[in-house]
């Protein structure tokens, strides 16, 4: 039986890769083709970068609503739309797994979609009919915990339900906003190498893999890359999923910086 879809996106800047903007069309190209790949998922689950609570919580409602959780654009940005329905059947089941593998998880039927599902999905399903649950990290930010969710989740797979890891291999927001940042850098590009290598090298034995992104801030220039590591630990989570070496999905540019996609 095949083992459905696992993927960590970059997601982009906010809204921005919903307004057309120049530093990410690599990026909506990839997420507009990367569907292609896969069978159309019956489900949706999305550990989001910009959801953390003190324990793991999944949305529950049957249509969450969108929170705009970004500041500073233009008014569409806050127009934007993505009625996606719920699955309180989808997230009750995850509450069950990660209850049977000793990890205790809160359900939140009030909780909204924020931009880390909603701008990637609006490129990837525009039609919005898919059910969609939401994950939170933990506050901890402990990749090793991020990974044994992950493992938790695991059973998912054989039924269809994509499991997307929505946040950003490089998120350094200083660097971005530098005025030399289309010239790009080689401490982005050395994590970046080393992410690649440890995520998709198929001769990696996987204890080495776990434990290198259990002990990720050990590679180079990892705090330069991730001052903080919330936008990191969603392909903690897939990697926790997939337990195997990743297909490198996507290797671009956004926002004038090197970032990649895996898809497991």
């Amino acid at each position: 039986m095949n083992k459905s879809p696992t993927l960590y996106i970059p997601h982009g800047g906010g809204p921005l890769p919903l307004l057309g903007d120049k530093g990410h069309l690599e990026l909506v190209r990839f997420l507009e083709e990367i569907p292609r790949e896969f069978e159309t998922p019956d489900a949706i689950l999305v550990i989001s970068a910009h959801w953390e609570e003190s324990k793991p919580t999944i949305t529950s409602g049957k249509l969450p609503p969108l929170i705009y959780d970004y500041y500073g654009f233009p008014k569409e940005s806050y127009d934007i739309q993505y009625p996606a329905p719920g699955s309180p059947e989808l997230a009750s089941k995850i509450h069950s797994l990660l209850a049977a593998n000793k990890i205790e998880a809160v359900l939140d039927d009030q909780h909204g979609f924020d931009h880390g599902l909603f701008v990637p999905l609006k490129i990837m399903y525009p039609a919005a009919t898919i059910p969609c649950v939401q994950l939170s990290l933990v506050h901890n930010l402990d990749a090793g915990f991020h990974i044994e969710i992950g493992k938790a989740l695991s059973a998912l797979r054989k039924e269809n339900i994509l499991i997307l890891g929505s946040g950003f291999s490089f998120h350094n927001l200083r660097a971005m906003l530098r005025p030399d940042n289309a010239q790009g850098d080689s401490q982005n590009i050395e994590f970046e190498n080393w992410l690649i290598e440890t995520c998709t090298d198929p001769s990696l034995p996987e204890n080495e893999r776990t434990n290198n992104l259990a002990h990720w801030e050990q590679a180079p220039h990892a705090r330069y890359c991730h001052p903080r590591e919330e936008h990191l630990l969603p392909l903690h989570v897939c990697y926790g999923v997939g337990q195997t070496a990743a297909k490198l999905a996507f290797n671009g540019t956004v926002i004038g910086k090197k970032t990649s996609a895996y898809l497991w």
